[in-house]
């Protein structure tokens, strides 16, 4: 096997045996780095500490990660242009910090029977956040409900 010293340095190809006796002279422990190259390539370091220290960057890699939330904005298809437009703020507010946005349209009773309107509510929807948002799901019926999601331009 190929050995590493402590120091980083590479002391060259030796036996198993003599690598384990250099890591126990050391007072450390012989880790195997790269057990599929040929020779298999093995290090003398302090075990605990090297895997203290991965568990450290992983965490750290953990810690920058965005995760993306779906925010969901309900509506009805008789909605007053005003509170459209709070809607249309509250989701352009999510879009901008990176989150999708689901919108749904429920439809109750008699409402069923103007689906257009709905259709027409969520194409009013793309054309006002299509500097900001793209249609991730287009404008789909799910039992009584019309659902699109859009999600932020990266």
């Amino acid at each position: 096997m190929r050995l590493i010293d402590a120091e980083g340095t590479q002391v060259g190809v030796v036996t198993t045996k003599a690598a384990m006796e250099a890591a126990e002279e050391a007072g450390l422990d012989l880790v195997e780095i790269s057990p599929n190259t040929e020779p298999p390539v093995c290090k003398i370091l302090d075990y605990g500490k090297y895997k203290y220290e991965q568990q450290k960057k992983a965490s750290e890699a953990r810690k920058k990660q965005k995760t993306v939330d779906v925010k969901e904005l309900k509506m009805r298809p008789t909605i007053e242009d005003h509170d459209f437009g709070v809607k249309l703020r509250n989701a352009q507010r999510f879009l901008k910090g990176g989150d999708k946005v689901k919108f749904t349209i429920r439809f109750r009773g008699r409402e069923m029977a103007y689906q257009n309107q709905g259709i027409e509510l969520m194409q009013k929807l793309q054309g006002a956040l299509e500097e900001v948002a793209k249609v991730e799901l287009e404008p789909k019926m799910e039992g009584r409900q019309m659902i699109m999601v859009v999600s932020p331009i990266a």
